[in-house]
This record gives structure tokens, C-alpha cells and sequence, in this order.
């Protein structure tokens, strides 16, 4: 069905439309690669770093994608804070997200939760990038890197909600006679959505598609790309490789002796209140920002900073450090998943720390370290050169200035260079009134043309958003152009509901009842 992802993983560059890039994803994961996968297509770049099979980093070219902008855009950071504290990071070389949090603009487990979401957002995007080039650059060092995206929930999203369909029936085909069922011994599956959960339950018949197709009342296009996942993801699969895995597992699994008495459970007493103790830290926001806190920056720090000693410290002292820290986030006191794992985190980063500067060779390695980092910190001047801050501000592309120049356009009624300029737009950042516009200028080019095209897919843009008034607006007078009254009418209503203020819908509206 698929390949090998070790054949995937031998090409090591090539194009997405080729080797689609859930498949990138999925062999990654697979092979537990730590490496970076460089995607570029037209003026879009992103480098993606990966750690043992999973995305941990997401470097981008696009505004609206950085840390700042997406708080901005979330409602969690106002344009002015994100200003001024842009500019404090730029000049002092502090990273925006630990600024933040220094400011108390941003506590530490927001952040993390922000960066996590951050991530996931820079990552589905890359779905829709069916035209990139792909190349694969071998990492020798880890990634300094404290946010981690989970592969299969990433894959079942993004083919679900981004990767065009097309890219989709092209590199998953099967016969109608072919039957689906679903693969036993899955060890780790992506949580499932009630609608994904729909459509597992029903593999359990062991149904052609058509038959899927039926049974789940979903279309096409949602039980195409549900199915790909699922499969791609080895969770499904043909009933001939359930049929064999099953019988592996099977030849795999030790005797079960013919008679084993069953024991008899043992009653347990049922303790009349809970244990007393120390109670957990999760509920403690103190406690819970410092955790979240400490684990973001404790990947930057060296051992000495991280245990927070001196360099000539003593053997003693170095073990109560040791201690210390260890007892500090001890992952007993927490009692969530995320937070114990974090802790747990903590917990290794000291104990190897202790172990490096235990060992006089590798103490002797760091100090040396941290000397040529005061080197270079007393010969660099501490800020970028003009050269660089130019390139900090230029290399990022913003959706924003490309729409509102092809909004200038469009009122100097060159509806081509508008076009090209909401196709820059829409390319960064393909929201719908990114779309709307840019199918607008397409009609304005060559109403006779592009009519009918146009008015279809502003019909399904204003469907995904039904508040939008300019889609309403444009396909209001679209369908004038083609003569569909009752279309028109309609679409303009819903243009005057959205903003009553504007008198020009309701000309329309009389207008085409005149012609009616």
C-alpha cells in the first residue's frame, strides 16, 4: 500500500508532490530520525528539526507564523506589547518567549502551551504545500529544543483537515473489490475524534469502501482521507496484511497451559478516607510555572548553570546541588501526565549534569566552554549590525502587506497585478478573506471566463465562513453577472445582515427584484 519508510528516507531530497509529506512524517517517525527537513516552494521556506522521529522545531519565513504574531492573533498579546517587546529582543539578544515571560506579560505554562499550539499550527500548514521541494539534512547534534509535537495525531489532523484531495486519490488507490479491517496489535494510535472513531468502528466488518461509504454516512472525501490516515499510520490496512499480522502475533504469543486454576482474588480493604500526605503541586500555579518554567530554559543552560554551582565547586557541595535540584521538581509530586513528564525531564537533565561535572575530563570540557563563550562575549558588541536587523525584518514574508497591495490594486481597477498580489497572500496565509479576493480578481479579469469557476468556489468559501461579509458581497454580485437572481438576492441579504450600514446591498437587493 505503502512504501518501506526506509525507501522513503533513501532519497534524501525530491518533491512533495512525489512523496507526500504525511509519508515524510510517518517514515521519520518511524526510523526515529534526528535530523531537518528543509521544504521550500516559490518565496516560502520552513525547516523543521526533528528528534528521534518527532517534530520538536519549526523555523519559517512567514510572519504570521512567528511566536509574537500568533499571540497577536490569538488575542493573547496586544500589537503593542509584541512591538516593543520585539524590539527589547532584538537589541538584547534575549528570545521573545523568555521576555515575555520576564515582563509577566505571558506566564511560563502558557507559553509552553502557546509554543505547543504554535508548532502544531506551523506543522498542519505544511499539508497544503503539495508543490515544495523536500530535502533531508543529517543532524549531528540534538536540537536544542523543549517542545514536541506528537507524529501520528499530527499526520491523522493535517490529512483530515489540509492535504488536498487530489494528493490524496492520487497516491492511495485501491480496486472497489479490495476490503479494509482493522490492524491488531497496535501499540501506540492516535486519539480519535468521534467522527474518526465512526469510521474505525466500522472497519471492524471488515467493509469494501462502498460499503464504508454506506455504513458511516460520511462522503467521499472524508472517509478517503480518514481511511489514508488510518492506513498510513499502520492502524488499518488490506484484510490479507490484518489476516497475516494477526497470524505473526499469534505465532509470537507464548502457550497458554491447558489447565491453570484461576486464583482467587484476595479482598482489598477499601480505605475509609484518602491518604494523608503531601498533596500534588498541579493545582499550585507557583509550583506549575516554575516546572514549565525550568524545563523551557534548562536545554540552554549548561551543567553548571543548571545545577546553579561555580566551577570550582567541591565534590559535597556538588551532590547537595545535586539533590536539591532533584527534590525540587521530583516527579512524585506530580500526578498529571504532562506535568510528571516534564518533571521527569528535569529530573535526567540533572542527573546528567551531575554526572558531567562528576567526572574531571568532562568538568574540564565545560569549563573550557563557558571560557570561550566569555571570549566571545567580550569581543562582540552585544548587538546586530544594521546588515542583520534589515535581514531580521525583510526575510519574513507577511500576508497582511501583499492584501492590503492588492487591495490597492483592485481600487486602481488593475485586477490583474491585484490577482498576483492576493495570490502572494493567499500562498502565506490561504485564509478565506485572503480567498475571497483573490477569486473576486480572477472574475474581474475575465468575467466570460472564469464565471462559473469563481462563483463555485466562493460559494464553498462562504460555506466554511458563513460570517464573512465580503464573500457574501462578491458572490452576491457574481451571481448578478451570471444572471442567477435568486442566488444574488440571497447572498446580498446575508451581506446586509452581516453589516447593515452598508446602503449599496440594499440598491442591489431592489435592483434585482425590479429585474425578477
Amino acid at each position: 500500500m505503502f512504501p518501506p519508510p526506509s525507501q522513503v528516507l533513501r532519497q534524501r531530497e525530491g518533491l512533495l508532490a512525489d512523496t507526500p509529506f504525511p509519508l515524510l512524517l510517518h517514515a521519520l517517525m518511524v526510523e526515529e530520525r534526528t535530523c531537518t527537513l528543509e521544504l521550500k516552494v516559490r518565496q516560502r521556506e520552513k525547516r523543521i528539526t526533528f528528534e528521534d522521529g518527532a517534530p520538536v522545531a519549526c523555523n519559517s519565513n512567514l510572519l504570521h507564523e512567528t511566536l509574537g504574531k500568533y499571540l497577536v492573533e490569538k488575542g493573547r498579546l496586544t500589537e503593542g506589547d509584541y512591538q516593543k517587546a520585539l524590539a527589547e529582543s532584538v537589541s538584547s539578544g534575549l528570545q521573545l518567549g523568555a521576555l515575555l515571560v520576564q515582563k509577566g506579560l505571558i506566564s511560563p505554562f502558557d507559553l509552553y502551551k502557546q509554543l505547543q499550539a504554535n508548532l502544531a499550527h506551523k506543522l498542519l500548514d505544511c499539508f497544503r504545500w503539495t508543490d515544495a521541494k523536500y530535502r533531508l539534512i543529517a543532524d549531528v547534534e540534538s536540537p536544542d529544543a523543549t517542545v514536541r509535537a506528537n507524529t501520528a495525531q499530527l499526520i491523522l489532523t493535517g490529512v483530515s483537515t489540509q492535504l488536498p484531495f487530489d494528493t490524496v486519490a492520487t497516491h492511495f488507490t485501491f480496486t472497489d473489490e479490495r476490503r479494509f479491517g482493522q490492524m491488531p496489535g497496535v501499540e501506540s494510535a492516535p486519539k480519535l475524534s468521534s467522527k474518526d472513531a465512526r469510521l474505525f468502528q466500522a472497519l471492524r466488518q471488515r467493509p469494501t469502501f462502498n460499503e464504508l461509504l454506506e455504513r458511516t454516512g460520511f462522503d467521499m472525501d472524508a472517509v478517503l482521507r480518514r481511511l489514508y490516515a488510518l492506513c498510513l499510520l499502520g492502524v488499518a490496512g488490506f484484510v490479507e496484511d490484518v489476516d497475516a499480522r494477526t497470524l505473526e502475533l499469534a505465532q509470537k504469543a507464548p502457550a497458554v497451559p491447558a489447565h491453570v486454576p484461576e486464583p482467587v482474588p484476595t479482598p482489598v480493604p477499601v480505605p475509609s478516607q484518602a491518604p494523608s500526605g503531601t498533596p500534588f503541586a498541579d493545582e499550585d500555579e507557583a509550583a506549575r510555572n516554575a516546572l514549565v518554567g525550568a524545563f523551557l530554559n534548562h536545554r540552554s543552560l549548561d551543567p553548571f548553570a543548571l545545577l546553579d554551582v561555580p566551577e570550582d565547586v567541591q565534590p559535597v557541595a556538588l551532590r547537595k546541588a545535586f539533590l536539591a535540584a532533584a527534590d525540587r521538581f521530583a516527579p512524585l509530586r506530580f500526578q498529571t501526565a504532562e506535568l510528571k513528564e516534564k518533571a521527569e525531564g528535569m529530573l535526567a537533565a540533572y542527573a546528567r549534569a551531575y554526572g558531567a561535572l562528576s567526572e574531571p575530563e568532562q568538568n574540564a570540557l565545560w569549563k573550557k566552554r563557558r571560557q570561550a563563550q566569555r571570549e566571545k562575549a567580550r569581543t562582540s558588541t552585544g548587538r546586530p549590525s544594521t546588515a542583520e536587523q534589515f535581514r531580521i525584518r525583510t526575510d519574513l514574508l507577511d500576508a497582511t502587506t501583499q492584501f492590503d497591495e492588492g487591495k490597492r490594486r483592485l481600487e486602481a481597477r488593475n485586477f490583474a497585478g491585484a490577482f498576483e498580489y492576493f495570490e502572494y497572500a493567499c500562498d502565506i496565509d490561504p485564509r478565506p478573506l485572503h480567498q475571497v479576493h483573490r477569486a473576486w480578481a480572477r472574475y474581474l479579469m475575465k468575467p466570460e471566463a472564469h464565471g462559473r469557476l469563481v462563483l463555485q468556489e466562493l460559494q464553498e468559501l462562504v460555506r466554511q465562513e458563513p460570517g464573512l461579509e465580503e464573500g457574501w458581497a462578491f458572490l452576491g454580485d457574481v451571481a448578478r453577472g451570471e444572471g442567477q437572481w435568486a442566488l444574488a438576492e440571497d447572498a446580498l441579504r446575508k451581506a446586509f445582515k452581516l453589516n447593515p450600514q452598508q446602503r449599496r446591498y440594499v440598491a442591489l437587493i431592489q435592483e434585482i427584484a425590479r429585474r425578477r
